[in-house]
Formats: structure tokens, sequence, C-alpha cells
């Protein structure tokens, strides 16, 4: 299984901003130039992860974003969920003449359940706690990244 570079992003995004001292404000800018992504692609990641109640943001010369809850509550598995169409195969009768008689649908359902049971085992803190080469990536030089 592969996720969309959106829900890449949006991970991204989140681990960015739970780098950050408490209170600390960002901007989609610099999220975009330490990942290299389109700016235009990141405003929309940010507004869904917005929507979602991950990210607040704050209007204004003295504005930005900042993550919406602690990490310690952000729960891996659901933001994905969240931000990732996760119907792997099209079973339209439209589309699929076996889609009556197919067991593969069940088994890829199946997997994808399994696959987010183990990711809602983590939350955003246990992506960034005692994770110093991490912070040193997102907050010293800022080099591109791909994590």
């Amino acid at each position: 299984m592969q996720l969309t570079s959106f829900t890449d992003y949006g991970l991204r995004a989140l681990i960015f901003m739970a780098t950050l001292p408490p209170g600390k404000l960002t901007s989609i800018t610099e999220v975009t130039e330490t990942y290299g992504v389109s700016r235009n692609h990141m405003v929309k990641i940010i507004n869904q992860l917005s929507r979602a109640g991950y990210v607040a943001a704050a209007r204004g010369k003295n504005g930005g974003i900042k993550l919406g809850k602690p990490a310690s509550e952000i729960v891996i598995g659901q933001v994905v969920r969240d931000m990732e169409p996760l119907q792997l195969v099209n079973c339209h009768t439209d589309f699929c003449h076996i889609t009556s008689a197919c067991r593969l649908k069940k088994a890829l359902n199946e997997a994808v359940q399994n696959f987010l049971a183990i990711l809602d085992g983590y939350t955003l803190a246990d992506m960034i706690e005692d994770n110093q080469p991490l912070y040193h990536l997102l907050l010293g030089e800022r080099p591109s990244l791909s994590i």
C-alpha cells in the first residue's frame, strides 16, 4: 500500500509543527521550503488538516499555523483515515464484472484495517520524542528532506 503524496506531506507537515517550541507559529511557506513541495499543494493539505482539527491557523500580521491539539492526541492511523482515500480497488459492478463473486475486496479490506490498526498504535508524539536527529534536520540548517 502506498499513501498519496497528499497524506505523506500532511504527515510531514504535522511532524514539522510538532517539533516547534510550544506556542510557536510557523507558516505554510516555511513548511513548503522545508520539504520542497509546491506551496499550492501545501495550502490544500493544511486546509484539510485544519478542517480535521489537527492544525490551528491564525490570520493576520502575526499569524501562522501550529498544531491544533497536542501531538500526544494526534493518532497517526486517524490522520491517514482523514486524509487518504482508502478504497484500494474499484469494486463497482459497472467497473468489474466479478464483483458479486470476488473475495479480493474482503482480503484487501482486511489488510487495510490491519494496516490502520498498527498506525493507531502511534501518535505524532511518538514520531518526535527523543528524536534529536529529526529536530536537527527540521530546526537546524533546513536541508530538503525526504522522510
